[in-house]
């Protein structure tokens, strides 16, 4: 594993962590920030949903629902 590849996964991580905190905190603006540009593996996306439902939050969800599925 290269450096780059290693601060790569590393911010991957960080970001897959401030999501999920995110939508445990409602806050839908941060999300749409985190999200930006992003995509994601099915499993990831399952997950965050599932959370996001707890919830309820419709904002929340639709904008998850919208992240694209990354193969």
């Amino acid at each position: 594993m290269t450096a780059d590849t290693a601060q790569q996964n590393n911010h991957s991580i960080a970001n897959y962590e401030a999501l999920k905190t995110a939508i445990a905190n409602n806050e839908a603006q941060r999300i749409k920030e985190l999200l930006a540009g992003k995509s994601m593996q099915q499993l990831e996306k399952d997950y965050l949903l599932d959370l996001a439902r707890l919830d309820n939050n419709r904002t929340i969800i639709a904008l998850l629902d919208a992240v694209p599925v990354r193969k």
